[in-house]
């Protein structure tokens, strides 16, 4: 799957009804991040799930992400050991826990050529603040998700999210993208 999110596709916009599913779907996983709900969040994504965060570059030739590093590269079962990280009572980065609020906008949603897939472009802005600090941190992002029909419902195949900072201001990158 190509990363260039920056092109317009000629592949078939979904239907209303798939289109509003997704959408609803994109809303409820915003909110059990957005609630701390790190469990039931890693169990929307499949079993052969990608989590990729790539490095962003500012370099004169016009590249945009680093083709080797990676911010993170997990999978399903590293997910749920960075959850069960955050879950325990060691997890420093997350004391006072942030409150942090993800909104999603120009959601598109596009049939994949695989069945039972769609190809969702996304805008995200996250906040968090933290304990009674003035501080807070404002990253915004362009993502591109994989979502599987499965008999649960939608499912995260894979999620390639690129932040627009190339040098971050945040502390940590204790949260989710």
């Amino acid at each position: 799957m190509s990363t260039d999110i920056s092109t317009p596709s000629t592949v078939d916009h979904v239907d209303a009804a798939t289109y509003h599913s997704v959408v609803q779907f994109l809303y409820a996983e915003s909110r059990l991040l957005d609630n701390r709900h790190f469990d039931s969040w890693v169990e929307l994504f499949t079993d052969d799930a990608r989590y990729i965060v790539p490095v962003r570059l500012n370099r004169e030739d016009g590249a945009d992400w680093e083709s080797r590093s990676k911010a993170f590269d997990d999978t399903k079962q590293t997910l749920e050991i960075r959850v069960n990280r955050l879950n325990c009572e060691y997890a420093w980065a997350e004391q006072p826990p942030s409150r942090v609020r993800h909104y999603i906008s120009n959601i598109e949603v596009e049939q994949s050529a695989i069945p039972n897939e769609v190809t969702v472009r996304a805008n995200e802005l996250i906040y968090r603040s933290r304990g009674n600090s003035t501080n807070i941190d404002l990253l915004s992002a362009q993502r591109q998700d994989t979502l599987r029909m499965t008999p649960d419902g939608w499912r995260i195949s894979r999620r390639w999210t690129a932040l627009d900072q190339s040098t971050l201001s945040a502390h940590n990158l204790s949260m989710f993208f």
